[in-house]
């Protein structure tokens, strides 16, 4: 875990784009400082169930079931209940597409002994390839001071589940889940209106603004924007669309080298955008960043300009009753025993 001694956070809501071919830097705004990943962090949650599937620990047959640890957690859409089982293919679609935060528990109990255990690999793998500003604190990034990254390792995170796992890319272009007939839509606008959008993943709190790590692929070319710390869905999705025209137009140029190359900073905590987002100060913040990020306000341009349709994954969940505790009932007091007798 890298060390994060400065109280006082930057000014900064940091932006990166990187062709993934070569993982040369297009453009950077503060992209090593630390930030509360939230939702984005299922990418990582997904990587280490690739990694458990090619190894043959678990198949997508699998079967994932909720269990009370997993139905606890907050925020929840997917109307699952203690026991509902679905097939571990099923799961990973509602932990990307839906971002389902019980289901990103559940299935991390399935691939690992345990929740601790599952999280243990993350960090892991966020070492193994040099994520040095990250540290992952549960498999669906809900709010934890302990749970932060930076827009350079979720690009190198993204880029590795993109390149090392050509075969699971459906899981991130699917822009719905249906689970048990609920209709569950992803976040991710560029997945039906930026055409050549193949995924990732969006993120939200309100301590983390709008999160974005998404690839776009056009003419051969294949480009990575991350975005943290949006203020509305309407700047994120602009942005993102934004930066990527650009790139596929050769507008965008950038003398820091490769991804691989931009420093973390240990300097510096996580900003905590509660405060600006989810109080009474939000209206005016967000109209400034309004006037910062025009784009797709009536009167302006905007760069979500694609119609495609909707794939949507439908999900059938069973009952595992093996899971549902019944509760004992309390015995009897030794006097009400006395005094009814035994049944017969």
């Amino acid at each position: 875990m890298i060390s994060l001694l400065v109280a006082t956070p930057v000014m900064a809501t940091p932006v990166l784009v990187v062709d993934t071919s070569n993982r040369e830097v297009l453009y950077q705004e503060d992209a090593g400082v630390p930030w509360y990943p939230a939702s984005t962090t299922k990418l990582m949650t997904a990587l280490v169930v690739f990694e458990a599937l090619r190894a043959g620990d678990v198949s997508l047959t699998t079967p994932v079931t909720m269990t009370k640890n997993s139905v606890k957690q907050a925020f929840l859409e997917s109307g699952l209940t203690l026991g509902r089982t679905m097939t571990l293919e099923d799961a990973l679609f509602a932990t990307i597409t839906a971002s389902a935060n019980d289901v990103a528990v559940a299935l991390a109990e399935t691939v690992a002994s345990n929740e601790p255990s599952f999280v243990k690999r993350m960090n892991e793998e966020a070492a193994r390839l040099g994520m040095t500003g990250t540290h992952f604190s549960s498999p669906n990034g809900l709010f934890d001071r302990n749970n932060y990254s930076t827009a350079r390792d979720l690009a190198i995170l993204g880029m590795e589940v993109d390149r090392q796992y050509p075969e699971y890319s459906r899981f991130f272009r699917a822009s719905a889940v249906v689970i048990d007939g609920k209709k569950i839509k992803s976040n991710n606008l560029l997945l039906t209106r930026f055409s050549g959008t193949v995924g990732m993943k969006t993120g939200f709190l309100c301590a983390s603004g709008r999160n974005y790590v998404g690839i776009a692929q056009k003419d051969g070319r294949r480009v990575m924007v991350v975005i943290l710390g949006a203020t509305t869905e309407r700047e994120r999705n602009e942005r993102s669309a934004q930066y990527l025209t650009q790139a596929f137009e050769g507008r965008l140029s950038s003398s820091s080298g490769l991804v691989d190359e931009l420093k973390n900073r240990a300097d510096v905590r996580p900003q905590d955008m509660r405060l600006r987002l989810c109080t009474d100060q939000s209206a005016a913040y967000e109209a400034s960043r309004n006037a910062l990020y025009p784009m797709g306000l009536p009167g302006h341009e905007t760069f979500l300009r694609d119609e495609m349709p909707e794939q949507v994954h439908a999900i059938n969940s069973w009952a595992n009753s093996s899971v549902i505790e019944v509760p004992i009932p309390s015995p009897r007091p030794a006097l009400a025993q006395q005094q009814t007798g035994p049944a017969g």
